[in-house]
């Protein structure tokens, strides 16, 4: 036996070498490995072409998880959107229908009125060239001609027909000269700088709302956007806010 032994331990040795040089040992060692692309218990992780972990193997902590938004916030909560009665026009929003007069300011509504409201409301008065820009997008007042769908024209005849304008925020004058776009006048008790040898200055009334201070109306025309003609300050006529988008997210627009 013991003759034996020493030659029964170098087949044995010779075996285990020639498995090892051949590759059979470690195919024999894999075939009990079971390889993942994702993280599971016993198991070996496969690398990929790049000899890196697979990005979605490692899981986000709750630090990264918090990275993905800003102050708490997601970036749904930080779009900048529209309000839903309004129409969104790209970097701003218009209301989809005239501004809302309550029964207690009907024949209120001139330009001073039109302005305050706006901003009131968090926006403000459009230019005449903003409305003619978004006439295809909104539906303007316009002529009793006009298509419904697409304008606001006048259709109830109870009160009579009539072609409809909206007021714009852009002014114009009707005669020349400073004074006609209005005058702060001279109060009375001001006095001129003695320093410069100025005389004390006449009292001139006041004119705030001077009839020559216009502001210009347009109408829809057809989608094609028109101007309608110039009304004084003081005259009321229908008009709409404009208003800048602000973060969140908004229910579905109308208009």
């Amino acid at each position: 036996m013991r003759r034996h032994a020493g030659s029964a331990a170098l087949v044995v040795a010779l075996f285990a070498l020639v498995l090892s040089v051949t590759g059979v040992a470690d195919a024999a060692r894999q075939a009990a490995v079971k390889f993942v692309t994702k993280p599971k218990p016993h198991a070996v992780l496969k690398l990929d072409g790049k000899g890196r972990f697979p990005a979605k193997a490692i899981p986000k902590v709750a630090s990264a998880k918090n990275a993905d938004k800003l102050g708490g916030k997601t970036a749904a909560d930080l779009t900048a959107t529209c309000d839903p009665q309004t129409v969104d026009l790209g970097s701003w929003c218009l209301q989809a229908a005239p501004y809302p007069l309550p029964n207690e300011d009907i024949g209120k509504n001139d330009f001073f009125y039109a302005s305050k409201a706006c901003v009131e409301a968090g926006g403000f008065l459009p230019s005449a060239d903003q409305l003619l820009g978004a006439a295809d997008r909104v539906k303007l007042a316009s002529t009793i001609d006009d298509v419904v769908v697409n304008s606001s024209p006048d259709v109830d005849p109870t009160d009579g027909l009539k072609d409809r304008r909206e007021m714009s925020s852009t002014l114009i004058t009707t005669q020349a000269g400073s004074s006609a776009a209005g005058s702060e006048g001279v109060t009375e008790g001001s006095r001129g700088d003695p320093k410069a040898g100025e005389p004390d200055p006449v009292p001139l009334p006041a004119n705030p709302a001077p009839q020559s201070l216009q502001y210009v109306t347009v109408y829809d025309n057809h989608d094609k956007g028109g101007f309608a003609g110039s009304k004084p300050v003081t005259a009321t006529e229908t008009f709409r806010c404009g208003f800048m988008k602000v973060q969140g997210q908004a229910a579905t627009e109308e208009g």
